[in-house]
């Protein structure tokens, strides 16, 4: 098993490559072996209340996980107090997994994050959902459900 040193430094190297303007990007069971091995990991899910209530949530403790919308529902309108809520929820050594339905607005947060002085924010790829398969159904692509690992259900 990967430490959580060995992950983060893969997970900066995915950055490097990349180009990538946040500190990395670890996919979903990355993100799951930090949750359980460092202490100052934190989930950060960017979805909407409305994503989390009917298409489910990431299981983890309490106080490894946080939710600040990235933007508001009904209308997809950004939400204002993104930052202010963020750092309501979190410290900034803390390591930051952000994460959404696939990939995309997770990253939008995790560049915010880091022009804002987190220095350890992360993109989790694939996000919960992942991408829609070839019939348009989420979930059997990848992202954290795909992956198998802990979420309750709608």
């Amino acid at each position: 098993m990967k430490t959580a040193d060995d992950i983060l430094t893969m997970a900066r190297a995915r950055a490097a490559s990349g180009q990538l303007p946040y500190a990395g990007a670890v996919t979903p069971q990355e993100a799951y072996e930090l949750l359980q091995s460092a202490p100052h990991a934190k989930l950060i899910d960017v979805r909407t209340n409305a994503e989390r209530d009917w298409v489910g949530k990431v299981n983890v403790p309490d106080h490894k996980q946080g939710a600040v919308q990235w933007n508001l529902y009904p209308g997809a309108s950004p939400n204002p107090e993104f930052s202010a809520q963020l750092a309501q929820q979190a410290g900034k050594d803390d390591v930051l997994l952000f994460l959404c339905r696939s990939g995309v607005r997770s990253r939008h947060a995790a560049k915010l994050a880091t022009e804002q002085g987190y220095q350890n924010a992360f993109d989790i790829l694939e996000g919960f959902e992942g991408d829609k398969d070839a019939e348009g159904h989420r979930k059997t692509v990848g992202g954290w459900c795909k992956a198998g690992l802990p979420w309750t259900g709608a």
